[in-house]
């Protein structure tokens, strides 16, 4: 049970922090797509009009977070779990698309490999919970 409970909580926590750290990464770049364009890890970082493709980012990374804050709070844990786990591909997306364009190895790896090992974690942290929640349903 306390193992169980511990889980949960370390699973809570993941999540509320990555919907926090991925809707302020969001609302940067909307704000300020040239400022945040670097910090991507591609080898080159759109300039000019092109730069506005950048909102792109930033609107899908304020959603991702925003669908994290939603499912905790309808208290729909397994399926935030199974949500986390398809969002999961998103920075492993990044991650391949920076090396596939010769971009900052450093940063596919510490930063997108890394988001994208957190994620998935934390979506099997959830989605544990309810076979956990079964087999004590079984067993008693």
């Amino acid at each position: 049970m306390f193992t169980s409970r511990l889980a949960s909580r370390i699973a809570t926590t993941l999540a509320v922090t990555g919907a926090g750290f991925i809707t302020y990464i969001g609302v940067r770049y909307l704000a300020d797509p040239q400022a945040m364009a670097p910090t991507f890890g591609m080898r080159v970082s759109p300039t000019g009009e092109a730069a506005d493709f950048l909102n792109v980012k930033g609107v899908r990374d304020v959603a991702s977070g925003l669908l994290i804050v939603a499912l905790l709070a309808a208290r729909q844990r397994y399926s935030l779990g199974i949500a986390m786990l398809v969002m999961a591909t998103i920075p492993t997306g990044d991650m391949l698309t920076i090396l596939r364009h010769d971009g900052s190895s450093s940063t596919a790896f510490g930063v997108h490999g890394a988001t994208a090992a957190l994620v998935a974690a934390t979506g099997l942290l959830l989605v544990n919970e309810r076979t956990a929640t079964e087999r004590r349903a079984v067993t008693a």
